[in-house]
């Protein structure tokens, strides 16, 4: 039997999005950002819940409580980003910039012809790292939450058509075959683990001043079918349509150590990324696009979830 969850929705009306388009293509700029400033005051007071939690967040990072300014600066950020991905999906071409510490490592594994499982978080601009994927000639499976009213989903799937499909999180019976079927054909996979609700398995790692739940079920993905893992998290470049892109290490599992030493390796390499996704939340934590609860702190000794 099928467990579906209810379908979602984001918030805002069913015609936000086209009208966010067609203004961001007709109204001059100096027209368009005031109205996107006022539009992000609207949303900002009409969403207590997301305001609370952006409070909470920002109060851990900033060491205090944040003002009126900097929680809205922070639904503002979201909104610029969304504003990106709009315009990619309607044919702005974006310019991915790899920064240089582990590039290397990354574009050998992208250029190649092995299957991989590409992890990211939501931060900055990862949605975007399709285009990174893309510009490697990579053929990728991303997993996704299927909501009501994604028009940014539903423009960039047209977009990234030839290249790229969507296995939805929505049915999670369904899920475990997809991702099966995936893993065996020999496809990649593109997961964000950051949020803790559609993971089947979660550990604690160290993380803005705690030890946190995390997902890690890309690593058990990783052992159980021998694949690379490395993640990749981008912010807005410099240039309207460009995004920084810092990448990882390689994590490769070592044949013939054993699933509990791959493991445990493993999970000194997730420390290793979450240090520095830590590192560019403290630098710009308006960028961390989780208007949600931060991952649950564990007491010292508390195991994960299986």
């Amino acid at each position: 039997m099928s467990d579906a969850r209810p379908m979602r929705r984001n918030p805002g009306p069913s015609w936000g999005y086209g009208f966010l388009l067609w203004a961001e293509r007709w109204w001059p700029r100096w027209v368009f950002r005031p109205a996107l400033m006022a539009g992000t005051w609207i949303g900002f007071w009409g969403m207590p819940e997301q305001r609370r939690h952006s409070r909470e967040f920002l109060a851990i990072v900033r060491g205090r409580r944040p003002t009126v300014r900097e929680e809205w600066r922070h639904f503002f950020a979201f909104a610029e980003f969304l504003m990106r991905k709009l315009r990619a999906g309607r044919g702005i071409e974006v310019k991915c910039v790899l920064l240089p510490e582990h590039a290397a490592e990354f574009t050998t594994l992208a250029r190649s012809a092995q299957p991989a499982l590409f992890g990211t978080f939501h931060f900055g601009c990862s949605d975007l790292l399709g285009y990174l994927l893309g510009e490697f000639g990579r053929t990728v499976s991303i997993v996704r939450l299927r909501v009501d009213n994604s028009d940014d989903t539903r423009l960039l799937g047209a977009r990234f058509g030839a290249r790229t499909s969507f296995l939805w999180v929505n049915d999670p019976a369904n899920l475990l075959f997809e991702l099966k079927a995936t893993l065996e054909g020999g496809g990649s996979l593109a997961l964000k683990c950051d949020r803790l609700e559609f993971s089947a398995r979660a550990e604690p790692f160290e993380f803005l001043g705690a030890r946190r739940l995390f997902p890690f079920t890309i690593y058990h993905l990783a052992v159980l079918f021998d694949r690379p893992v490395v993640f990749c998290f981008a912010r807005p470049g410099s240039d309207e349509d460009a995004i920084e892109v810092q990448a990882s290490p390689v994590f490769r599992p070592q044949p013939g150590a054993g699933r509990e030493a791959n493991l445990q390796a493993a999970r000194g390499h997730f420390q290793g990324v979450l240090a520095a996704l830590e590192a560019a939340v403290r630098r710009e934590p308006e960028l961390w696009f989780n208007f949600l609860p931060l991952n649950p702190a564990v007491a010292d000794g508390a195991e994960g979830r299986a």
